[in-house]
């Protein structure tokens, strides 16, 4: 297989990314090759290269993007497509800027392309999702989320009625970290929660800082800016738990990589990782209310050195029995194969 990537040139948060050349063709590795547009070319250079490339699947990740879901589904002529709806059909999901979202996704259909596509879902629970939005007219592929194993990282000191704390994530609405300050507000322990993340959501970020203002002296709360993928272990070498209790996750690749690294994690039921207390691993909390939010970071700032250990052994080993790479691999295999054998 060749892999040609296209992307933008600006980071989530609209900064330029550095050290990269912009339109052409760059090696990654043996056989994949990255592309990053201009801004202001994004979906002219993006059709010129899919006619230019000729390849035999076009695939898309995402729905509501312009340049990078909707004019390849419309412009890009030729191949064959899957697109990858990667969490964004989940309820949670669809609850923001939820009209809109319900509107796109009619018109999507009235307009058929549902018809000439295949879909690509996560796991079961998103197929679900599919077949309710779409029916079952086109073919979905089942295909898991490749983790990043962090590789165990040894429990900082961890002292009782204290503890630290940790979220790397975007700093918006689905993250809920709104939420973690919440619960944190009637908690007696010295607590410490740094937050690592890009402010997506300006408006968000500002209720965020209302409510640190609030909280009393015995909590204190850092923000730093959005971290490199290699700085993430360093971040979670100071943090006794990871909490990230979502308003839903397709798959959650800082909670995995949290639990790979022995960190337990509190989140909400709406990832794939369910069942944590049960397995020692974290805790599954309601995003009701910070009821159980304040609950579950009162047992952890509870524990001493030896219980703290005996989690992070737990979280480790969860993660290990959750992802199987080869059946990860296996399927998308199963499913690219299988594409290039149907004529559509």
């Amino acid at each position: 297989m060749e892999y040609f990537i296209f992307c933008g040139d600006v980071d989530v948060n609209g900064g330029a990314l550095e050290n990269v050349t912009t339109g052409e063709w760059i090696p990654f590795n043996s056989n994949t090759q990255v592309w990053y547009s201009d801004h202001e070319k994004v979906s002219d250079s993006l059709v010129k290269q899919v006619e230019v490339l000729k390849p035999d699947i076009l695939y898309i990740i995402g729905l509501y993007s312009w340049h990078f879901n909707i004019v390849p589904l419309i412009f890009c002529k030729g191949p064959k497509k899957i697109l990858s709806v990667r969490g964004m059909l989940h309820p949670g999901a669809l609850s923001q800027k939820k009209w809109k979202k319900m509107i796109y996704i009619r018109l999507f259909k009235l307009m058929e392309y549902h018809y000439k596509i295949t879909f690509h879902a996560s796991n079961e629970e998103e197929e679900k999702y599919i077949i309710t939005h779409f029916g079952e007219v086109a073919p979905v592929y089942i295909a898991g989320n490749f983790p990043n194993d962090m590789g165990v990282i040894s429990v900082a000191p961890k002292q009782p009625d204290a503890l630290k704390m940790a979220s790397i994530a975007l700093i918006s609405p689905m993250k809920n970290i709104l939420l973690v300050l919440e619960a944190l507000t009637n908690i007696k322990t010295p607590i410490v929660y740094n937050i690592y993340g890009a402010i997506k959501d300006i408006g968000y970020w500002e209720e965020c800082k209302q409510k640190i203002k609030t909280l009393p002296d015995n909590i204190v709360v850092k923000h730093h800016n959005e971290i490199e993928p290699g700085q993430v272990k360093e971040a979670l070498s100071h943090s006794h738990i990871f909490v990230l209790p979502s308003k839903s996750e397709n798959f959650g690749h800082a909670i995995f990589e949290a639990l790979s690294a022995g960190r337990p994690v509190v989140t909400s039921h709406y990832t794939p990782w369910n069942g944590l207390k049960e397995s020692n691993a974290g805790i599954n909390v309601s995003i009701e209310d910070a009821s159980e939010l304040t609950d579950a970071i009162e047992f952890f700032a509870s524990l001493n050195q030896e219980g703290m250990e005996k989690w992070s052994t737990a979280a480790r080993n969860y993660s290990e029995a959750a992802v199987d790479i080869e059946v990860i691999k296996a399927d998308y295999r199963k499913m690219f194969a299988l594409l290039q054998e149907v004529k559509i």
